[in-house]
């Protein structure tokens, strides 16, 4: 038996709570601390099997990394040039984060690596990063596209690219931003849609200038990183799992504390204002160069809509919750242009349609998206029953949000993979007042 949550159905959502630190943030300040000169200190670092798998890579890099201990980091960086050769194999667990970015960090390096994961992110396709990177010089092999990557030492020096890419994917355009730390000349990167900016930002805060000029990102090679001090605010991709239980339950009064709004992350919040949800901003501020606020969410009444295609990349992660926010909405919510969701850790469209279908709504995938008929007109939304998470951390948790509305019990297979992001996701929704329950494997 794998694990899993059952969730039953809930009243009051309430109190203030502070989710988990930003998990992209997170990888970012141990990569950049790492190759750094001096040492660099963050604080609300995200202590999931993720982020973890980053800095174990690290480690095995010979940086001294010491943490996490309640969120605080110290990296001891060893510069531009000081990674070393590792011994073993770097594994990146379920992050696909981890590898591609890894990617491009390494393939400026002077020594072989090898890049492993799970079985998860071992189908994750990687040519969208191992392609751009081969045109700048670098050398690396796959299987067939897909994990393991192994990492040769480039023939000279990397060159800088002009490179359009042909889908929105913060992924591949920081990926090429860290191989262009190592390449002659610039690299520029053209995305056709806004991604989150989280390397652009940190860059600059470690001391290397990024130009910015509409969609076109610049970055010069050669330029030495300065150790830098980040806080690392709450992942606005944990807080949406809040925001809507906040927005569906039938009492809600829920605020949640210190949460990054990065413009290029704040897609969840503006698809959920336009369903008509009762959220607002409150205390707005600047961390280390990232604006954060409070974030209040009380009961909506949420309407059905068709998702504007500009805010799809800005909230790709936030959608199997969303979904949940569509199917307790009155009327039909359309989501087009995107097909990114069918290559994360799950292929998200199919998992949720099919979830959301076990629960009792009329749930139809597309290739680029899915079309939700909503009953927010009903006091229990879904009939309860079994899904299935597929091993994915975010529909197992969306489907937990979605037990708020539900006739009964909803049991939800295979959530072991919750801890990569959200490793105290089950304390915290208790105490907002979601009853899930984990059930460990025997």
């Amino acid at each position: 038996m794998s694990d899993h949550f059952i969730a039953r159905p809930a009243g009051a959502v309430r109190g203030a709570l502070r989710v988990p630190g930003d998990k992209s943030i997170s990888h970012r300040s141990i990569m950049l601390g790492a190759i750094a000169t001096g040492t660099t200190r963050v604080t609300g670092f995200l202590e999931g099997a993720d982020a973890i798998s980053t800095m174990n890579v690290f480690r095995a890099l010979g940086v001294r990394i010491d943490g996490p201990s309640d969120g605080r980091v110290t990296v001891e960086g060893v510069g531009l040039h000081g990674l070393r050769a590792p011994t073993v194999d770097l594994d990146c667990g379920n992050s696909g984060t981890s590898m591609r970015l890894l990617s491009g960090l390494l393939a400026g390096q002077g020594f072989e690596a090898r890049l492993v994961g799970d079985a998860s992110l071992t189908r994750r396709p990687m040519k969208r990063v191992t392609e751009p990177l081969a045109r700048m010089g670098a050398r690396i092999d796959s299987a067939d596209g897909r994990p393991p990557l192994r990492i040769h030492p480039p023939a000279g020096r990397l060159h800088g690219i002009d490179y359009t890419m042909p889908v929105a994917s913060a992924q591949v355009k920081s990926a090429l931003m860290l191989a262009g730390l190592y390449a002659e000349g610039e690299t520029r990167v053209t995305e056709p849609a806004p991604t989150r900016d989280h390397t652009e930002r940190m860059l600059g805060a470690f001391g290397v200038p990024v130009a910015v000029d509409g969609a076109t990102v610049t970055v010069r090679g050669g330029v030495a990183l300065r150790a830098a001090d980040i806080d690392v605010p709450a992942d606005i991709s944990s807080a949406a799992f809040f925001l809507v239980a906040g927005a569906i339950a039938r009492d809600a009064d829920l605020l949640l504390r210190h949460v990054g709004t990065n413009p290029t992350r704040t897609g969840v919040i503006d698809i959920l204002r336009l369903m008509g949800a009762d959220l607002t901003l409150e205390h707005p501020r600047t961390v280390g160069g990232e604006p954060v606020a409070d974030l209040r969410i009380r009961s909506s009444s949420l309407r059905g809509i068709d998702v504007p295609p500009e805010l799809v990349p800005l909230a790709i992660d936030e959608f199997p919750v969303l979904f949940i926010a569509a199917a307790c909405a009155r009327g039909r919510t359309t989501v087009t242009g995107a097909e990114e969701l069918r290559v994360k850790e799950s292929d998200r469209i199919a998992v949720m349609a099919e979830g959301l279908r076990a629960l009792g709504i009329d749930a139809t995938p597309t290739p680029d998206g899915i079309v939700i008929e909503g009953r927010g007109d009903r006091a229990d939304v879904f009939s309860g029953g079994a899904v299935d998470s597929h091993g994915d951390h975010r529909p197992a948790m969306a489907f937990s949000v979605a037990s708020l509305r539900a006739a009964g019990p909803i049991r939800i297979a295979d959530t072991a993979n919750v801890g990569t992001s959200f490793p105290n996701f089950v304390a915290l929704a208790r105490e907002a007042g979601i009853d899930v329950e984990p059930i460990r494997a025997r």
